[in-house]
């Protein structure tokens, strides 16, 4: 199976580089600094999980895409998948297979729009990492799961053998015959943690130690859980527990990768994470949500970014 893994940063580089260091068929799409900085430095994984130190791993520019790929890993951020979508154009052929690792759902919306349902898979994952100033992934915690699945549950041949490319990789691969659901629970969680941590500046045991913040943060789940509910995806009650405690945890300081964007001045998912949340509330009745107030601190943040780089 020839895989193709658009991005070699923190995401990408991690799930790629895992793949590529068990024999897997691999090339990473990037662009030239990130290509030359590979050819340079190769790909290197740091992690409690085991490292890895990948000499020059297959690279090559969007110029280069000529012929169909088999499987397409999307790991870039939200708001550079149009050009991501451009890019991977040559790549898709009749029987390729894309597998976005996006937070939300809008990217199944814009895939299906360019490319056709039938190419789209749902996915996601949960992974700790960053880039360190040399280029090497950074894996901050042990976690390091990857979902996948046909959005109508099906155990297609391509599931098949996509399963078998991820098993044994060196990280957790779950194919999954509700991964639409899967990818709502994590969103939820998402929206509702980037929401309240960027909109009180703080992490999670800040928020919860002051004044009204446990009932703030809850009331944001809330609202993103009737969402869901709205959608047809309601979660169940054991996924709930499970995010009310990480979100109310004494002394916690975990924030989301959104907050720290936005606190070093970078671009921010503000409408791929909460805007696409809001569209899809009752506006009726959520028009003042908090949900729709983090939402507007967001788009606050990104007017002053535009404004001060204009």
């Amino acid at each position: 199976m020839r895989i193709l893994i658009v991005g070699a940063g923190a995401t990408g580089g991690y799930f790629g580089g895992r793949l590529l260091q068990h024999g897997r068929d691999v090339t990473f799409l990037v662009r030239e600094k990130r290509a030359a900085q590979l050819a340079q430095h190769g790909l290197a994984i740091r992690s409690a999980t085991g490292d890895a130190d990948l000499p020059s791993p297959p690279t090559v520019l969007a110029s280069g895409l000529h012929s169909p790929y088999d499987l397409i890993l999307l790991s870039c951020k939200a708001y550079g998948l149009e050009q991501a979508m451009a890019d991977i154009a040559p790549a898709v052929g009749p029987q390729t297979a894309i597998l976005p690792l996006l937070n939300g759902m809008r990217q199944l919306d814009l895939l299906d729009a360019r490319f056709g349902a039938r190419h789209v898979l749902g996915g996601q994952c949960v992974i700790a990492a960053t880039l360190d100033a040399q280029g090497a992934v950074r894996h901050l915690n042990t976690s390091h799961s990857l979902t996948f699945g046909e959005r109508d549950g099906s155990a297609s041949g391509r599931m098949q053998q996509i399963t078998q490319a991820f098993s044994d990789a060196g990280f957790d691969a779950h194919p999954s015959s509700t991964v639409l659901q899967d990818m709502w629970d994590k969103w939820i969680f998402l929206a509702t943690l980037a929401g309240i941590t960027c909109l009180m500046r703080g992490s999670v045991g800040d928020i919860v130690a002051a004044p009204g913040g446990t009932a703030a943060a809850l009331d944001l789940l809330e609202d993103c859980r009737a969402v869901a509910e709205r959608s047809g995806h309601a979660p169940d009650e054991k996924t709930l527990q499970r995010a009310r405690s990480v979100l109310t945890e004494a002394g916690s300081t975990l924030t989301a990768s959104m907050l720290r964007d936005l606190q070093h001045g970078y671009p921010i998912e503000a409408d791929h994470v909460l805007g696409d949340m809001l569209a899809r509330a009752d506006r009726s009745r959520d028009e003042r949500s908090l949900l729709a107030v983090a939402y507007t601190h967001l788009k606050v943040y990104e007017a002053s970014r535009a404004s001060s780089s204009a």
